[in-house]
């Protein structure tokens, strides 16, 4: 009876070992969605976040809110003038089989008193952005912070590995989308107009519409080797993803 027993106890303490060595299992949570349809016709996934709703996809629009269409600034060396732009500009955004995931705008482009977002959303600010990561758990001090900030908001906020442009692997950094915001890893076009990380599956880059400085405004910053969110500012050169937030 003892050898038996002491058997059953080493199969279980061998199968409690390997699941601990396991990917955690993303968790089922009632997460509240809908939907919302901008000027170009794009139909979005959004996402209830606290009590504030986030789309859950980057925005791709290509005309402001009066159908006028932002100007479109192809990749080099076919075109070279992205740094020129003082004024609003965008360009594509593919994943690795050539469909639009999203659009990469320079801030003049969410500025411009036109307008970018859907009726009834606008761009995010900073402080909106830190009360979605105070709701994942980021306290109210840390999100004031600039650089990496939090603990494991970054992890809520990355669509799940296996995804098209999903999130590299490292280490023991998991991208579990718990909130549903469903951040992709969509690298950014650089202020000189090169790209950064284009397919590597390892960093996303969001603006707000608060300024830091006449030519400076901040951003989120995600990468696959972090667990938090990273909080800093950006020539408005550069050219970031958005995520629009309901009025």
């Amino acid at each position: 009876m003892k050898r038996k027993f002491a058997i059953l106890l080493f199969i279980g303490m061998f199968f409690a070992m390997i699941s601990s060595c396991k990917k955690p299992s993303n968790p089922v949570l009632d997460i509240e969605t809908g939907t919302v349809t901008d000027i170009s016709g794009h139909t979005y996934k959004t996402v209830k976040i606290g009590k504030q709703w986030w789309m859950a996809e980057d925005l791709r629009v290509t005309k402001y809110c009066d159908s006028s269409f932002i100007a479109l600034v192809g990749a080099p060396p076919t075109d070279t003038t992205w740094s020129q732009h003082t004024t609003g500009a965008y360009c594509n955004n593919l994943d690795p089989f050539g469909n639009v995931i999203g659009v990469f705008y320079n801030y003049y482009a969410i500025s411009d008193p036109r307008g970018i977002a859907p009726i009834g959303w606008h761009i995010p600010s900073d402080d909106e952005w830190k009360e979605m990561e105070q709701h994942l758990g980021m306290s109210a001090a840390a999100a004031d912070n600039t650089g990496w900030r939090g603990t494991h908001e970054g992890e809520k906020l990355k669509v799940v590995r296996g995804t098209i442009n999903g999130w590299s692997d490292y280490g023991n950094i998991w991208s579990t989308n718990e909130s549903g915001f469903s951040a992709l890893a969509g690298g950014c076009r650089m202020f000189n107009g090169s790209f950064g990380d284009p397919g590597q599956y390892s960093t996303g880059f969001w603006w707000t519409i608060s300024t830091q400085s006449t030519d400076k405004a901040w951003y989120r910053y995600l990468d696959y080797k972090n667990a938090n969110v990273f909080r800093y500012y950006g020539l408005k050169t550069y050219g970031f993803s958005i995520r629009c937030v309901k009025d």
